[in-house]
């Protein structure tokens, strides 16, 4: 499909779930984008670096910069996100969007429960550090082909700048309808996949997981603590490998939206949801 037919079909697509903002699309490249939202350039990083104890933790944390909160900001003002290797944020961003292999052990313990003896207790998302690095080197995601990992509306691509991932950003009224529709698609019970995972490893992380293992996934997201800060109340992900896309797309006419189903009663939620929330039209 071109991106302007994606485009065309996102919107009747939108319609048919009341979804008011278009979603979002990631892609790499070596251009910056121009007024994007990313980190400022942080000290340099790696696993060399913290093994032979040359890596100031402390001054890393100076730069520290969330995905989801760049993305968020890149949201509301209908702009792009970006991160690198250099503009990196978080040490744990920019493994999971590709940009630094391998991670930074830092990460297993500030996940998991701290360090021993310090004012670092950790975030206990995980039991103890073994368990975060297991998760670390399950997802293992593959070098990045460019310098910059984007995200941007989806209307803001090309088809000479095509997205390698869809991303919706929606209550779950409008998550019903994703989840419904890519399963209709498919014909995969287990075609939507939920997995531990910080926001921006279930948003990216995962679904290159899965694209690398030659599986067509959805991954439903949202659910990291630390992230819930950067998105709406009730909000979640939904990310999509766009040749997944396109063929939910390509399956609208035959779906639950064209024809007498339970689907309209939920639409009807979700124009509920909208005016409670004050997002009518």
């Amino acid at each position: 499909m071109t991106m302007q037919s994606i485009l065309d079909d996102t919107k009747t697509f939108m319609d048919h779930l009341g979804l008011g903002e278009e979603p979002f699309g990631v892609f790499y490249s070596d251009t910056k984008p121009e007024n994007g939202y990313g980190p400022k350039k942080g000290i340099p990083i790696s696993r060399e670096l913290e093994e032979s104890g040359k890596l100031d933790m402390q001054e890393v944390m100076k730069t520290f910069s969330c995905v989801i909160g760049n993305i968020w900001l890149a949201r509301k003002k209908r702009g792009a996100a970006y991160i690198s290797a250099e503009e990196y944020g978080c040490p744990g961003g920019v493994y999971y969007c590709s940009m630094m292999k391998p991670h930074l052990r830092f990460i297993e313990h500030y996940v998991s429960t701290g360090f021993e003896g310090t004012p670092l207790h950790g975030e206990r998302y995980m039991s103890n550090p073994d368990a975060m690095r297991e998760f670390m080197l399950k997802v293992n995601p593959r070098k990045a082909p460019a310098k910059y990992c984007i995200f941007k509306p989806l209307s803001q691509f090309s088809d000479a700048e095509k997205p390698e991932f869809v991303i919706f950003f929606a209550r779950p009224e409008i998550l019903t309808g994703l989840f419904t529709q890519t399963v209709f698609t498919t014909g995969d019970m287990e075609c939507v996949v939920s997995p531990f995972g910080a926001g921006c490893t279930n948003i990216l992380g995962w679904p290159l997981y899965y694209k690398e293992q030659g599986l067509e996934k959805a991954v439903l997201g949202g659910m990291d603590p630390s992230a819930r800060k950067f998105m709406k109340t009730d909000e979640l992900t939904f990310t999509v490998p766009l040749g997944l896309y396109e063929k939910m797309l390509a399956a609208l006419p035959d779906s639950m939206f064209n024809h007498e189903t339970d689907w309209k009663s939920v639409r009807k939620k979700v124009d509920r949801s909208a005016k409670a929330w004050g997002e009518e039209g």
